[in-house]
């Protein structure tokens, strides 16, 4: 069924009145296409065509494109309350929402870690992923007194001017960093294709990453370490067993905060409810997006209670952070409907017995003819494949061409990496192995015929 404007029209509007640097178009057409609905794991363009969407729009939908459930829940809360004021007359269903994020993250972790010991968390909520960030790099500064921030390399954290200080790619931050305060100091990301790189073991990374972090943060100007358990724009790349433990550590040993990026790797993205889950560590605040909601723009910024309170002053009428869709009603009632579907559906579960038969199968393809690795990256269904040449060199305009190619034969797929050349699959944890296989199937044919 078609929509109003043709793909065509559609990109001639948004030439002339967008942004040019917003939409990257090919002069030849063939790419982007124009999404107009989307159902489950697949989407429809402006001619009608169907795709299978293999990365959950940026890992939003989780739950499937337009869960029926998230979707009514939005409607009967439009219905009855649009908009609310922020942080000054509440709605109850903010304070549903924050409550269950305390209950999903430090309350059920403070059980694990010790019998009878309840943590509790708060949260501010945002409308962004960066905003989250923005608002645990706050929350950093007021409990610790201390700026500096340990960031790593490869990492993606967004795009605003707080944020931009921690993400570490120059094609986001040269052009701004006259206006940056550069309170972020960069650590190499401990990987298993960078160890081969560096000609190190993970072990003699580790000690390395420990020694510099601590010569930082024995200058009293560093309250945090902030890290993504692993970097999903930075190329899918895992760290090794003893990476977040060994910042939990630090962070205790030099009275700084742990913030833990899990806007991208959160809601069962990887097999667990969050990505620290699979090192059994805590931090001391957590930001969370994307899925949170299943397509509402909805951000949450989730701090230890203790941390909260010590950082943060009671309100005397004016908040010192807060924005006028803060914790949005629609956003709360989507975001509480798609938490109840990801329990139901039991798609924690569902990500991580998919994500390891994916594995699988990507470890499978390979080239005969062309002299490269493809290396499987990720974990649960954050995963991909790496193509690099025979030579070292990231195989760029490879994956790009087998990525535009995959998306005429009706695959959506996106890039990943500074160098793009990550293939990645962040399919909704709804998809069927069926679905997989054939995406798999496909990927492995444009691989084999690369010359």
């Amino acid at each position: 069924m078609k929509h109003g404007l043709n793909t065509e029209k559609t990109l001639a509007l948004l030439r002339t009145h967008e942004s040019r640097n917003v939409t990257f178009m090919e002069a030849d057409g063939s790419w982007p296409i124009v999404w107009t609905r989307a159902r489950g794991v697949n989407v429809w363009d402006a001619e009608g065509r169907k795709y299978l969407d293999l990365t959950a729009a940026f890992g939003v939908a989780a739950a499937g494109h337009a869960n029926p459930r998230v979707v009514r829940a939005g409607q009967r809360q439009m219905a009855t309350l649009l908009h609310a004021m922020g942080d000054v007359h509440p709605h109850p269903l903010k304070a549903e929402l924050a409550r269950e994020l305390s209950r999903l993250t430090f309350e059920r972790w403070g059980v694990q870690k010790a019998k009878g010991n309840r943590f509790t968390g708060k949260t501010i909520f945002c409308n962004s992923g960066f905003e989250a960030v923005e608002a645990a790099l706050k929350t950093a500064a007021l409990a610790t007194g201390r700026h500096g921030v340990i960031a790593f390399e490869g990492a993606y954290h967004g795009l605003g001017y707080g944020a931009l200080n921690v993400t570490h790619r120059e094609h986001f931050r040269s052009p701004f960093r006259t206006q940056l305060r550069e309170f972020g100091h960069f650590l190499p990301f401990p990987v298993g294709a960078e160890v081969r790189r560096r000609n190190a073991t993970g072990a003699e990374q580790l000690r390395l990453l420990a020694s510099a972090a601590t010569k930082l943060l024995r200058r009293g100007e560093v309250g945090a370490i902030l890290v993504e358990p692993i970097q999903a724009r930075g190329g899918i790349r895992v760290p090794p067993p003893g990476f977040l433990p060994l910042l939990r550590q630090l962070c205790d040993e030099h009275g700084a905060l742990l913030i833990l990026d899990e806007i991208y790797t959160g809601f069962g993205r990887t097999g667990k409810w969050f990505a620290c889950e699979h090192r059994a560590v805590v931090p001391d605040v957590i930001c969370l997006g994307k899925a949170l909601t299943g397509g509402f723009p909805l951000s949450a910024c989730v701090g230890r209670a203790e941390v909260m309170d010590a950082a943060w002053p009671v309100s005397t009428g004016e908040a010192i952070h807060t924005s006028t869709f803060l914790g949005h009603p629609v956003g709360c009632a989507m975001a509480l409907a798609n938490l109840a579907e990801v329990r139901r559906l039991k798609l924690v579960e569902r990500s991580a017995r998919m994500g390891e038969w994916l594995a699988g199968e990507l470890s499978k393809i390979q080239s005969s003819k062309f002299k490269a690795v493809c290396r499987p990256v990720g974990v649960g269904l954050m995963a991909g494949v790496e193509l690099v040449r025979a030579d070292g060199s990231p195989a760029t305009a490879e994956s790009l061409g087998i990525i535009k190619r995959l998306l005429h034969r009706g695959f959506v797929l996106l890039p990943e990496g500074e160098h793009a050349n990550v293939i990645g699959f962040t399919p909704p944890l709804t998809i069927s192995q069926r679905d997989l296989r054939r995406a798999v199937a496909a990927l492995a044919d444009e691989v084999a015929a690369l010359p």
